[in-house]
């Protein structure tokens, strides 16, 4: 199974297919990952553990154990662990690409922002 150590956590790749992947995430106690967007995929979160707070777009929502979330293609969007505990997320992506490659982010913790210098 590809699995991916982040700064904020980590994530393991369970199923995928060329139309959907599916991903156990686990996001460390006060970390977050970036603001960011896709141009090929869209993602449906299921909160399985612990409490998540959730940007997409202009909308912000703290999602439960046993809740989910719906993030569209194109929409901005972040994912972060308010809570004490690790945060544990299957992710279902569904699209024409599902790259790791395919993400744009505006803003992050840990300097990874893909936009050109505005210089």
């Amino acid at each position: 199974m590809e699995r991916g150590e982040r700064p904020w956590g980590s994530y393991v790749v369970l199923d995928e297919n060329t139309s959907y992947k599916i991903k156990r995430i686990e996001v460390k106690p006060g970390q977050r990952l970036s603001l960011q967007k896709h141009h090929h995929r869209s993602e449906h979160w299921i909160v399985v553990s612990g409490i998540a707070k959730v940007t997409c777009g202009d909308d912000v929502l703290f999602i439960n154990v046993n809740e989910s979330t719906f993030i569209p293609i194109g929409k901005n969007h972040r994912l972060e662990n308010p809570g004490k505990i690790p945060l544990v997320v299957i992710e279902v992506q569904s699209g024409e690409y599902l790259g790791e490659d395919d993400i744009v982010r505006f803003d992050d913790d840990y300097n990874r922002c893909t936009l050109p210098d505005a210089s």
